[in-house]
């Protein structure tokens, strides 16, 4: 490197892609405490010390038709970057999941000759194995978060190297609120942790069913309780509508479940529980790290559902069952059933579905609430894949390898 600052262009869309930004720009700085760094991500991107050209966490949407109804603010965020690489020319472009308008900003990157770094790659040896291609011809280094990935990448001609998943540095340094904590464990009744997602739509299509499910629960062990772990003020406020107008707890349960909203306490609320129930993300690696045994819930339209079939090449879409299974691409593809032969593998039973499914996600719940001898087996489990997989320094080891290759 010259002796001039270092510049790097950083591009994240999700709140977990913001999260593992900002954790690598602390480490970033800590090797190069001159780092300039710019781009697209959100508040704990600007936290780190990101200067942000714009929020785009405001914009994370899924689905084809919600992407193309914002197609021109993404347009013009993309004609932004490319006038940034023309005149300002950062050292390197750093790119966080977030597929789709990550492209984007690589081929421009690429346009300018500017080194292209895909940080926490997206998982498309899971829904999208042709676009491999993509990825080798648009990033110059895959800095993989899961074990597998590397040789998978490697096998397409990607320059790919392993460095951890980022999460787990998150968990790791994680300040839990005591008071809150005490708090709660002089309550009575086990604690039920539910996770609606981190954005709006996931709160929208999963949190009714959650709701659903725990009037089920409740009516077999009344004395649970129910906490929503929203993700900002905006989604407490619409469990708390949800809650409110759900005539489940006035019509099929005998007494109203212990139901409590909280926003920003996730890290708290996943350590009080006795188990969870959970959209289907990356908060399941977060969740492994507690050992929480959870059921993992992730509603769609039925014709997404159908959309979706023939582009999943992989049986399980939660993280930590791939991990725990072992078979990334295994002849069966039909989804999660707790009757198949070696369903104990699975280690979150897990529901992608357009159905309704709460009958199915409570009685996981309702199991681990009163078989103990279940609970145990399900949290010793977990235990043992985290002392596996669960390392930090993620971050770290991605910041050497930045700095390293821009020498």
């Amino acid at each position: 490197m010259s002796s001039k600052p270092l510049k790097l262009f950083f591009c994240a869309g999700e709140p977990s892609g913001d999260l593992h930004a900002a954790n690598l720009i602390r480490r970033l700085r800590e090797r190069s405490p001159a780092l300039e760094a710019v781009g697209y991500g959100g508040p704990r991107m600007a936290a780190a010390g990101c200067r942000l050209h714009a929020d785009l966490t405001e914009l994370a949407v899924m689905w084809f038709v919600r992407a193309l109804a914002n197609l021109p603010k993404f347009w013009d965020l993309a004609g932004r970057a490319d006038r940034y690489f023309r005149h300002q020319r950062p050292d390197g472009v750093v790119l966080i999941d977030y597929p789709g308008f990550n492209w984007w900003i690589a081929w421009r990157a690429k346009i300018h000759g500017i080194p292209v770094f895909y940080y926490t790659p997206p998982q498309i040896w899971a829904w999208a194995t042709w676009r491999a291609k993509k990825m080798r011809r648009l990033s110059d280094h895959v800095l993989c978060s899961l074990p597998f990935e590397e040789d998978w990448f490697r096998q397409r001609g990607c320059n790919a190297t392993f460095v951890g998943h980022p999460f787990f540095d998150e968990v790791r340094q994680q300040a839990l609120d005591e008071s809150f904590l005490e708090l709660h464990r002089r309550r009575e009744g086990p604690l039920v942790t539910i996770l609606p997602g981190s954005r709006t739509q996931e709160v929208l299509h999963n949190l009714p069913w959650f709701l659903k499910a725990a009037a089920r629960v409740c009516q077999a062990v009344p004395a649970a309780r129910f906490a929503v772990a929203a993700f900002k003020p905006k989604h407490a406020a619409m469990a708390a509508e949800m809650v409110a107008a759900t005539g489940e707890w006035n019509h099929s349960v005998p007494s109203r479940p212990t139901i409590d909203i909280y926003s920003g306490r996730t890290p708290e609320l996943m350590r009080l529980a006795t188990c969870c129930m959970a959209c289907s993300g990356s908060v399941s690696m977060e969740l492994l790290y507690h050992a929480k045994p959870t059921v993992i819930h992730y509603h769609i339209s039925p014709l997404a559902y159908a959309v979706q079939k023939p582009f999943r090449k992989v049986k399980y879409i939660t993280l930590v069952n791939l991990l725990s299974t072992g078979e990334l691409y295994p002849a069966d593809l039909s989804p999660y059933d707790p009757a198949q032969p070696d369903a104990e593998r699975v280690l979150f039973p897990e529901y992608l579905t357009c159905e309704d499914k709460s009958a199915a996600v409570a009685g996981h719940v309702i199991q681990w609430l009163t078989d103990p001898a279940v609970l145990a087996r399900q949290i010793a489990a977990l235990e043992t894949l985290k002392a596996e997989v669960a390392h930090g320094g993620a971050s770290a080891k991605a910041a050497d390898y930045i700095l390293r290759e821009l020498k």
